[in-house]
């Protein structure tokens, strides 16, 4: 009775040990999968934010290397406009009703010469609208043009940065997109709104005026806003831009070698 009761209990107890043992790799094939799920999602969020990085970094209108890679692999422009964002300081935006139907003229005179400008609140009422405010309160008075594009079909020179250095304003951010072109040209004479790449709400206070001919890829949310042209003067830019960029990372892309500073911004 004694051995066989001993022989019971031994083989219970192997029982229990194989038990424990399938118990223990049912746990070990468990926390391998939750560890493979993890790793994915891990990778996936690496992924979202080199896309996110990839469109928050494109700020105003592209580089010269942007350009290339998005024109060479562009087919047809966006077809509609996508806000990533909406304004940061929406309720101290000028309403669009204030330019709607309105052309303001006037004239941005820089240290180089004076450019005839035109503003079309018609195909652009919010645009107008910020522009022409931003002028009645001098902002622009004082601020440089940061930036200049002589490649063979990109050509301008954007200005309105208050840091001076191409950084917007993350406090004066606004939008949507207006009067983009569905072609992605930007006539000599144009002047459109620079903004952050990616975001039909990532205007802001600069605007670049195109010197020549220029193609720019629409991105994501679409193309930039044609608020107005440039009637007179854009010799004078095209002068600033015969005397080329300073010495950079890019020969085309870079601050005028010659500064250039807007002494006022009249618009009426």
């Amino acid at each position: 009775m004694a051995a066989s009761s001993r022989s019971a209990r031994e083989a219970k107890r192997r029982v229990q040990q194989m038990e424990a043992k399938r118990e223990l790799r049912r746990e070990q094939d468990k926390r391998r999968k939750r560890d493979n799920i993890l790793a994915t999602a891990g990778g996936a969020a690496v992924l979202a934010l080199a896309i996110v990085l990839q469109l928050t970094v494109f700020a105003g209108n592209p580089t010269e290397d942007e350009f290339k890679a998005a024109e060479a692999g562009l087919k047809s422009p966006s077809a509609s406009a996508t806000p990533s964002a909406s304004a940061s300081n929406g309720q101290n935006i000028p309403k669009p009703e204030t330019a709607a139907g309105k052309n303001f003229t006037g004239e941005l005179a820089l240290n180089r010469g004076t450019v005839g400008v035109e503003l079309d609140g018609t195909k652009a009422p919010q645009a107008a609208a910020v522009f022409k405010s931003l002028a009645d309160q001098n902002f622009y008075n004082g601020v440089n043009c940061h930036r200049l594009t002589t490649a063979e079909s990109f050509g301008v020179l954007q200005c309105g940065s208050k840091s001076g250095d191409g950084n917007s304003d993350p406090a004066f951010t606004w939008g949507p997109l207006e009067n983009t072109p569905a072609d992605n040209k930007y006539p000599a004479g144009t002047i459109a709104v620079a903004r952050t790449g990616g975001n039909a709400y990532g205007n802001g206070t600069q605007f670049f005026i195109v010197y020549k001919d220029t193609v720019i890829p629409a991105d994501a949310a679409g193309g930039y806003t044609v608020v107005g042209k440039v009637t007179s003067g854009l010799d004078v830019v095209a002068s600033i831009a015969a005397a080329g960029v300073k010495p950079g990372a890019s020969a085309t892309d870079g601050a005028p070698v010659e500064p250039v500073t807007i002494d006022s911004f009249s618009l009426k």
